[in-house]
């Protein structure tokens, strides 16, 4: 009988008198002895007595592929500086190849986004608004220059463009952009000035009444008081034109130079706008002359400070200004804005 009749039983039966008694060192066969078994060989299983080979690696789902290629390119990331933990040498050149690729196509979108932006600001105007832009700016920037040089020489000591063009200057500079050091003076203002006005009004029975006193400082004082933001009107109007006059006058009332006159006519301005606004002038009244005075008072020192001042108020009064000119103006101003009304009524 031949031996090989039965080979794969006859190597069965042999692997197993092997495996159970045969070729193992005295650890293993110890190991016999309490029972344990050897381990299969890994790759095949048992089923009925034969032995089946393992399913081959093209036999795998193209999903579970794509897994294991995802797994590989991971574990070929994380290996980068220090080379291959069990990939293959494809595997990594294919991740290689795939962030390259990523790289590129960022890179790609990145300078699409920047060309179909395109250039902004002045860049992005046609030549002839790039002019235009380019000499606004330029009127711009001559203007500020003009102005800066104008108020340092306002500010700056006497020299000879001052003397020589002071006119210029002081028109530039007064009365929006004074500049003065009256916060930094050693001796502030120490006096509380109160300006007040009174009218003289035609009736429309053609008699002429004289009005109270009207003290313009007091109702300012309340229109800033507990005013958050009041305005620069309630603040300074009144307060800047008085010592506008004041500086512009002598002691005794009498205008120096063009600026007084112009003093006076600001002054008279005010009169006018306050009195309509306190109502003095009824219907069909006119308001024809008008007077200003102004009560000073000393404020009274720390008593630390040792200085004596008077305590007693000091008045003075101007006389008495037409406002003719002045009521003609808004007679006219007030007759334009009617007429036009009416037109604008009859063409609708």
């Amino acid at each position: 009988m031949d031996a090989y009749d039965k080979g794969s039983d006859a190597r069965q039966g042999q692997g197993q008198g092997q495996g159970q008694g045969q070729g193992r060192p005295g650890g293993e066969a110890g190991r016999e002895g309490t029972g344990e078994t050897a381990a299969e060989p890994a790759g095949a299983t048992e089923t009925a007595g034969a032995t089946e080979p393992a399913e081959p690696a093209g036999a795998a789902e193209p999903a579970e592929r794509a897994a294991a290629v995802e797994r590989a390119g991971a574990v070929g990331a994380a290996a980068g500086a220090s080379g291959p933990v069990g990939t293959s040498a494809d595997v990594q050149v294919a991740v290689a190849d795939g962030a390259a690729g990523a790289a590129t196509c960022e890179d790609a979108g990145s300078a699409g986004a920047l060309l179909a932006t395109g250039p902004t600001g002045v860049a992005a105007l046609s030549p002839r608004y790039q002019v235009g832009a380019v000499v606004a700016l330029a009127v711009v920037a001559v203007a500020v220059c003009a102005h800066i040089g104008l108020v340092f020489l306002h500010v700056a000591p006497s020299n000879t463009l001052t003397k020589q063009h002071g006119s210029v200057v002081d028109e530039w500079v007064f009365p929006e952009f004074e500049q003065n050091w009256k916060l930094f003076a050693p001796n502030p203002l120490q006096q509380n000035v109160s300006v007040q006005l009174r009218a003289e009004v035609s009736t429309a029975d053609g008699e002429i009444r004289t009005t109270r006193w009207y003290d313009l400082s007091a109702e300012d004082g309340r229109a800033i008081d507990g005013n958050p933001l009041p305005s620069h009107t309630q603040q300074n109007e009144l307060r800047r034109a008085w010592d506008f006059f004041v500086a512009s006058h002598d002691s005794e009332d009498r205008p120096v130079g063009v600026r007084g006159t112009l003093s006076e006519t600001y002054l008279r301005r005010i009169a006018l706008l306050r009195l309509d606004r306190g109502g003095a002038a009824g219907p069909g009244d006119v308001v024809e002359r008008v007077q200003y005075r102004s009560r000073t008072t000393n404020v009274e020192p720390p008593p630390w400070s040792g200085e004596k001042v008077s305590d007693r108020p000091t008045v003075r009064e101007l006389p008495w200004w037409s406002v003719a000119a002045e009521n003609r103006g808004s007679r006219a101003g007030k007759a334009g804005q009617s007429g036009q009304a009416a037109q604008e009524g009859g063409a609708a």
